[in-house]
């Protein structure tokens, strides 16, 4: 089938209206205070065609146009993107094909890691790649407003948020500044397959990822509705550091 034919419609102003009154509600209010839901709202209700026509696509198309790309970048055969005529055509808007909720490590970029080209992949990036309420907040925004069709949850091998969160549950170690929210935010994860056989810090890793796309799937109407809808598919996936192949695990 073609992807005109199975494509999503881009998300129409009664549903952008609907976000911004329900963001109110929850942590997304701080970031549609003041004068931003006008604009929002106006941008909504123009009949513009989205800037990347080809990123209208359906979640599976989405899920697979993802893999291939990751695909190519562990072949190193990554494609050379116009970034100048990218720039351009994203001036007035953007309808990424993907949100990825991934860590902060520096050795893991989503945007290399799956060979995607400005305006296609809306990044949330947090160190341990947890459900934070401004990572949900953005999320939200990206399938409701954006109209992204998919979210993948990235994790890593060798994950060093992961080994401090095992730290604080195996050794009681109390770490300095805001680092302690990090590892507590980590804990019930871990906990979970402290008794597991094989690696702990592997099993942590997997286990934080799951437990991260099942927080999405059930924390947010917004994003149950579209889920149930059929217009969103929330996937979860580790990315290997020696290959850069990135398994799907949830």
């Amino acid at each position: 089938m073609c992807e005109s034919c199975d494509s999503n419609p881009i998300p129409n102003a009664n549903d952008r209206r609907r976000f911004l009154r329900l963001a109110g509600l929850g942590a997304g209010a701080l970031l549609f205070a003041g004068a931003l839901p006008d604009k929002i709202v106006q941008a909504a209700e123009k009949a513009a065609p989205p800037p990347k026509p080809q990123n209208s696509i359906s979640p599976d198309m989405a899920l697979q146009r993802l893999m291939k790309g990751n695909e190519r970048y562990v072949k190193g055969t990554s494609k050379t993107h116009d970034f100048k005529s990218e720039r351009e055509a994203l001036v007035s808007g953007q309808n990424p094909f993907v949100s990825v909720l991934s860590c902060s490590d520096s050795r893991i970029a989503p945007e290399y890691a799956f060979d995607t080209a400005r305006g296609d992949l809306f990044a949330i990036r947090v160190a341990g790649n947890f459900v934070s309420d401004e990572g949900l907040a953005s999320l939200e925004y990206s399938v409701v407003v954006l109209g992204a069709p998919l979210i993948l949850v990235l994790g890593h091998e060798d994950c060093g948020a992961i080994t401090a969160g095992i730290k604080a549950v195996k050794d009681h170690t109390v770490f300095p500044g805001q680092i302690q929210k990090l590892a507590d935010a980590l804990k019930p994860s871990i906990e979970k397959v402290l008794d597991k056989p094989g690696s702990l810090l592997d099993n942590a890793v997997a286990q934080n990822v799951k437990d991260s796309v099942n927080s999405l799937k059930n924390a947010s109407p917004l994003l149950t509705d579209a889920l149930s809808k059929g217009t969103l598919k929330i996937v979860g996936g580790v990315y290997r550091l020696a290959s850069g192949k990135v398994e799907l695990i949830a």
